[in-house]
């Protein structure tokens, strides 16, 4: 449960640090100016709307981590070796996201071409992340380890489908990010457009980090040492 506790105590520190920038203690009766301007820059829309999905999205991880770690304790469970491949994964992983925050970085210069780059490197690193997890599954299914095994094994599955399926649908936000990055429009548009994929890409790579150092402290050849164990064994 320290997952869970942990993920909503971020959530709820998020949750007041954007309270505390709509200057909630303001008493419009008092302000002077133009009618309806508060000096508070929006937020678009999407943006609140991609937050609010993360807050779903999160709280489904954080309840799915929680219960794989409950279930440790109990009986049946034979906790799988995790391949090595999957550093090899969650390298992919890491260049994606920083793929994304340079062309970010290149939006918010104006600079295209930088940004198609950038995305295009975004997206083929991601795409190298679902093979290697689809490649990772057979060697753990080669194993003897299968969906219906046992406990542990039927959380990996779960949990590593359920979020490769949210890196496949962030590819097909991104495609049209990169369809709008090759046509002419508005930079203002690209830009929200490639802030949205950054940040969605950024908390995909929170959650697997977060799922990967469980497997790291479970894993029955890993658990008895290293620095990274011990840091998951503190979380």
């Amino acid at each position: 449960m320290n997952i869970m506790f942990l993920f909503l105590s971020v959530l709820a520190l998020i949750v007041a640090w954007w309270l505390s920038q709509q200057r909630i203690s303001a008493k419009p009766w008092l302000e002077t100016g133009p009618i309806g301007d508060t000096g508070v820059p929006s937020v678009p829309t999407s943006k609140i709307g991609l937050g609010v999905f993360l807050a779903v999205v999160g709280s489904l991880f954080a309840l799915l981590m929680s219960a794989y770690s409950m279930r440790t304790e109990m009986g049946e469970w034979r906790p799988a070796p995790v391949p090595k491949l999957l550093w090899l994964n969650t390298g992919a992983l890491i260049l994606s996201s920083g793929a994304l925050q340079w062309a970010q970085t290149a939006a918010y210069w104006g600079k295209k071409d930088a940004i198609r780059t950038d995305l295009l490197a975004g997206a083929g690193f991601a795409l190298a992340f679902l093979v290697g997890q689809l490649v990772a599954w057979r060697q753990l299914d080669a194993a003897g380890y299968y969906l219906t095994g046992n406990p542990a094994a039927a959380f990996f599955y779960l949990i590593t489908g359920v979020h490769g399926l949210h890196v496949l649908g962030g590819l097909v936000a991104l495609g049209r990010t990169m369809d709008k990055a090759w046509r002419r429009i508005a930079m203002g548009e690209l830009r929200l457009s490639i802030e949205l994929c950054t940040l969605y890409w950024h908390f995909l790579l929170l959650v697997w980090v977060v799922f990967f150092g469980l497997l790291l402290m479970t894993d029955p050849i890993e658990s008895d040492g290293g620095l990274v164990s011990l840091i998951c064994r503190i979380l």
